[in-house]
């Protein structure tokens, strides 16, 4: 209550993982926004780390406060905030760091360009504008009373820089939440000490919330065992694991053939027998996803169990503009489909004048009577979906790119737009190709029913029912020790009541796999903290 409802100090808020970190923020935009404390036409900037945490923040506060107060909630990534900086001050960049207008970025270039930049760029081409142009710092603060940083704890010296040049000195309100224990971007740069570094240049207020309110008891002494090695400080108090609730099992297998069928049929009487729902089941391992977990999605796919192979997805399942596609489909191709409407309705119909809200909900409607009945006439006389694309296209001509690029602040590069839909035209067609059922197929885009399969990096700020961890072995917890802990920290948090770990004595190499040992050997500090709490060994 204190953080969510702060109206003078800067805050430093630390937590564990379920404690609320997301909650809280999405309540303090509330409050601000609501009580005028951030006064009109003033906005709250948020930062994230990643895109989908990103939009489930910004889906937070518009859920409490409602779209209208929620438009001015920007939510962005730090190079998407880097690059609005950019595009709005560009001139100011000069000799070796002169861009041209239409400037593209890339994950790779070679040699000196003024027309192509990479990611790696955007952040300290932005602090050169504002170390450049004091008209620029202006802007950004005048813009913003709010500052919220989430996942502060792996921000780099980079970003932190450009958020010092932005805000440091200045009336705006920083409020940084984060979890030491959960730092696993240390070989990104990610700075050691980053909580006791900001109270000290913002003089913020620090904070701490412990109590974690997602898992079990059993699973809360399991993680407190991994604290104590983490962050003895932060052990949780004996009154808050009071309990048996929650299950964890420790199972090994000689290779990773027997441990993908065990598995398979384990999640199959999960879903089956116990009616879990597939979305509260996932599936981390720590890195290379696609060799790790690869005979489970082959067992998987063979019991007709849903799954969603994350590395394969490249988030194209949280980009605005793919779920505006799907969304739209949905209600051509669909009996009926509330929520997918609802959703079209709040992206598309402005702010504006009842008249002109009528008009754009009736345009809107118009186009899709028309091309249901167009789609009704496919299915009669052709292939089912033949025209499919044809209809997304002419969906987005009559939107127009303005709205398209309102969506999100990476569409102003008309590549990166692009590039979205044509990724979700290939992951639709992939999905048709398994499920002839075009609304089936749609449902399973983004696979609100089905197993989740991810690495641990992406687990980060998500939660499930049951929580399956892969290859707990040395052989691929290599490198950093502390980062590894944090790790591993981070995927045994994500489960709300049951736990499984495997690990296997070989792995075979997929074909055209590249490096993969295939001799393991146990992680016996990370099985250990689990050991006295298993219910079950194999």
């Amino acid at each position: 209550m204190r953080a969510a409802r702060e109206q003078m100090h800067c805050l430093a808020l630390t937590a564990g993982p379920g404690a609320g970190k997301t909650e809280m923020l999405a309540q303090r935009a509330d409050f601000l926004l609501r009580t005028g404390t951030c006064r009109y036409p003033k906005r709250i900037l948020a930062i994230s780390f990643k895109v989908d945490a990103s939009s489930n923040l910004k889906d937070r506060v518009k859920h409490r406060c409602g779209s209208e107060l929620a438009s001015r909630f920007d939510s962005y990534t730090f190079h998407a905030f880097a690059k609005r900086i950019i595009d709005r001050f560009r001139p100011v960049l000069t000799g070796e760091y002169a861009l041209e207008v239409g400037y593209k970025i890339a994950d790779r270039k070679t040699g000196f360009s003024r027309s192509l930049i990479e990611f790696s760029d955007l952040v300290p081409l932005a602090i050169q504008i504002l170390q450049k142009s004091q008209m620029a710092c202006n802007a950004i603060r005048q813009t913003y009373s709010d500052v919220f940083l989430d996942e502060f704890q792996d921000c780099t010296n980079l970003q932190y820089e450009l958020l010092k040049l932005a805000f440091q000195g200045t009336s705006t309100r920083l409020t940084a939440v984060g979890d030491t224990k959960q730092k696993i971007m240390g070989w990104a740069g990610a700075l050691d000490g980053i909580f006791q570094t900001f109270v000290a240049d913002f003089a913020a207020i620090p904070l701490n919330m412990y109590r974690n309110f997602r898992s079990k008891p059993r699973l809360l002494r399991l993680q407190n065992e991994i604290i104590r090695a983490l962050d003895p400080a932060s052990v949780m108090p004996d009154d808050q694991l009071a309990g048996d609730e929650g299950e964890v099992f420790a199972w090994h297998f000689i290779d990773s053939f027997n441990e993908a069928e065990y598995l398979a049929d384990l999640i199959d009487g999960w879903i089956k027998t116990e009616q879990l729902p597939p979305a509260e089941i996932a599936v981390l391992v720590s890195k290379q996803l696609d060799l790790y977990a690869a005979h489970l999605m082959v067992a998987l796919e063979a019991r007709g169990i849903p799954f969603r192979n994350e590395q394969q997805m490249q988030d194209i399942t949280v980009e605005p503009i793919a779920r505006l596609i799907v969304d739209y489909l949905s209600c051509l191709y669909g009996q009926r489909e509330p929520k997918a409407w609802i959703r079209l309705i709040n992206l598309l119909v402005p702010f504006a004048e009842e008249d002109i809200q009528s008009n754009s909900r009736k345009d809107l409607y118009l186009l899709i009577k028309q091309q249901r009945k167009e789609v009704a006439t496919a299915n009669l006389i052709a292939v089912p979906f033949s025209g499919l694309w044809e209809l997304v296209r002419t969906f987005l001509k009559q939107i127009g790119i303005e709205t398209l690029v309102a969506l999100s602040p990476d569409y102003e590069s008309r590549d990166r737009l692009n590039e979205v839909v044509r990724l979700t035209k290939v992951r639709i067609e992939e999905l048709l190709n398994m499920e002839a059922n075009v609304p089936r197929a749609l449902e399973r885009f983004s696979d609100d029913q089905a197993v989740r399969i991810l690495t641990i990096h992406k687990s980060k700020g998500l939660e499930f029912d049951s929580v399956i961890i892969m290859a707990i072995e040395n052989e691929i917890f290599f490198g950093n020790r502390d980062e590894n802990r944090c790790a591993y920290f981070v995927g045994v948090s994500r489960a709300k009541r049951r736990l499984v770990l495997t690990h296997a004595d070989h792995r075979e190499r997929p074909v055209g796999a590249g490096r993969l040992d295939v001799s393991r050997s146990p992680q016996n500090e990370y099985l250990g903290y689990a050991m006295p709490f298993v219910k079950q060994q194999r």
